[in-house]
């Protein structure tokens, strides 16, 4: 998990900063992950010269909204894995279980940062729909951001 969590390329976009030891990262799984309603790991089969099973190359977690109908999804992955199609994988699978898993959600919403075309790319071919841009709609790391909101519904079809 630190491989990603603390490369500030692969969390540029995100609210939070790197993480830089593994004591914060830690606390961080402690405090966040392990309470969380839907936080999982996304793993890739062990290549050569790693531990035989799946390791972790990335997250993603779906958090319900006050508005027990919504959630909002967040999503990260390693950069070694950029471009390969694993988000998009994980972000197929989430779709494909979350509605089940977190009673009286029926519609989940990613904000994306309009300068991260890849993980918008992402979210429209695991069958987001691109709702609207949300001008300086929050501040991120010290700068003021525009969002493209996307959606997935539970009755939208889930994609192959």
């Amino acid at each position: 998990m630190m491989a990603w969590a603390s490369d500030p390329v692969a969390t540029a976009f995100m609210t939070w900063d790197a993480y830089t030891s593994r004591d914060a990262l830690l606390a961080f799984i402690r405090d966040t992950v392990l309470p969380h309603p839907w936080f999982r790991a996304v793993c890739l089969a062990a290549g050569a010269g790693e531990v035989s099973g799946e390791v972790p190359v990335g997250a993603v977690s779906v958090t319900p909204t006050d508005d027990r109908c919504r959630a909002e999804l967040g999503v990260v992955v390693a950069r070694a894995h950029w471009g390969k199609g694993v988000a998009t994988a994980a972000l197929k699978r989430t779709v494909a279980a979350v509605f089940a898993d977190l009673d009286g959600v029926e519609r989940v919403e990613a904000l994306v940062d309009v300068d991260n075309a890849a993980s918008r790319r992402a979210l429209e071919k695991a069958g987001f729909q691109r709702e609207a841009v949300l001008r300086s709609y929050c501040v991120v790391k010290g700068r003021l951001r525009d969002m493209v909101i996307y959606s997935f519904i539970s009755s939208d079809p889930l994609l192959d």
